[in-house]
Formats: C-alpha cells, sequence, structure tokens
C-alpha cells in the first residue's frame, strides 16, 4: 500500500499542495501526466529521495514520511537505468543482497533465479556497455528486485525504447507483477502504457490529482 495524505513538496519556482492517493497493496498502479507536471517529485518523495514540505506518506500501513530510503523496503528503477558502467549483470543482480550482507548461497541463488525469468542469464558477465536499451532495462528491474521489496518505483521505464521493445517489456512487467504481487508505482505520460497495465490510474493535471472520473476520461481521451 501506498498513501499521501496531503502532501506538499515545494521546489525553487515550483510547488505541488495537497496531493492526496491511495494504491492498495499489491496493486499495478500509474500516475500519468504530461511532461513536467511533477510525477518524478511525487515519485522521489515516495522513495524519499525528496523531503516534503508538509503531510504525511504511508507504506504499508507504516508513516514512512521520515524515513530514509533504505528504510523503506522499496526498489526503484529510474527512467536512465542508472547502471555502474564498473559492474557486470550480475553484480548488480546481486548489489542489494551484498549491501545487506546475504549469504553467498542467498545471493547466488537469488542472482540466477532473476536473470533465468528476466531472460538476461546469458549477459550475467557483460557490463552495461554495448546493452540493448531493453536489456538495461531489464537488468534495472531485476536489480529493484532482488530484495524482494514491497513496492516498486518505477520512473518512465519504456520511455526510450523501440516500439517492438516497448511491447516486450510490457508483458515482461505484466509478468513481474504476476509473480511477484509486488505494489507498483509506474510514471509514464505514454495512455498506452497505462491502458495496457493501471489497475489503479491517478492522473496528475495542473499540478493536482484529478477525480476518478475525469482520470478515466483522459485516459480514453484520444
Amino acid at each position: 500500500m501506498i498513501r499521501f495524505e496531503n502532501v506538499d513538496i515545494r521546489l525553487d519556482g515550483f510547488a505541488l499542495e495537497s496531493i492526496n492517493f491511495t494504491v492498495p497493496t499489491g496493486a499495478y498502479a500509474v500516475l500519468m501526466g504530461r511532461t513536467g507536471c511533477g510525477k518524478t517529485t511525487i515519485l522521489e518523495a515516495a522513495c524519499g529521495l525528496r523531503t516534503i514540505a508538509g503531510g504525511r506518506i504511508f507504506m504499508m500501513d507504516r508513516d514512512v514520511t521520515a524515513l530514509p530510503p533504505g528504510k523503506r523496503n522499496l526498489g526503484l528503477v529510474p527512467q536512465d537505468a542508472a547502471l555502474f558502467s564498473t559492474m557486470t549483470v550480475e553484480q548488480h543482480l546481486g548489489f542489494a543482497l551484498r549491501i545487506q550482507k546475504r549469504p553467498k548461497e542467498e545471493v547466488h541463488e537469488r542472482v540466477e533465479n532473476l536473470a533465468q525469468w528476466l531472460d538476461i542469464a546469458h549477459l550475467l558477465h557483460r557490463r552495461p556497455l554495448g546493452l540493448s536499451g531493453g536489456e538495461r532495462q531489464r537488468v534495472a528491474i531485476g536489480r529493484a528486485l532482488a530484495a524482494q521489496p514491497d513496492i516498486l518505483c518505477l520512473d518512465e521505464p519504456l520511455s526510450a525504447l523501440d516500439e517492438e521493445t516497448h511491447a516486450d517489456m510490457l508483458q515482461l512487467l505484466k509478468r513481474v507483477h504476476a509473480r511477484t504481487g509486488v505494489t507498483i508505482l509506474h510514471i509514464t505520460h505514454n495512455r498506452r502504457e497505462a491502458r495496457a497495465l493501471a489497475a489503479v490510474l491517478i492522473v496528475m493535471k495542473n499540478g493536482r490529482i484529478v477525480t476518478e472520473d475525469q482520470a478515466d476520461a483522459i485516459l480514453l481521451d484520444d
């Protein structure tokens, strides 16, 4: 579960006020809106990467407003994947687990399992240079899921992909959700993604969350 209660966020020359929405536990939620409307700012606040000026944020019935990112039990896939150039795919998938000092056998088993069902087992000894956009995003998703978070946050994960890869990744995200049952908050401006994935649709317009009826109308408006 993710719940924003009257959240205010203020940046230089930009403010979001009284942001309210709820994502039920296990739901696939899409936060949609035009570029620059504040979607990523809300995601950063959810992840603990952006300090809020007011209100409260809850995750899995815990008030996480004052908690740092590492205490929120979530995984993040940034828009550009943010892979480390010196690390192999295998090292990326095991990164969070090694930080948590999990046993080597557990790390190895988890990495192997993730690599198999994300279809990147053949890439385990490769570094990011030379990977395709879809491969990079698969690695980033695996890294975010490795420690089995309660919540997965996706910031425009498909925006830089070609049409064929985009379609493949839509299906992958559906399988990830079905397999893990993780609560997902997916940021996009793409209506096709929202139609394909959203069980819960949250739409931002003019710096505010619109009503459910308005959101449905926007999604249907071509």
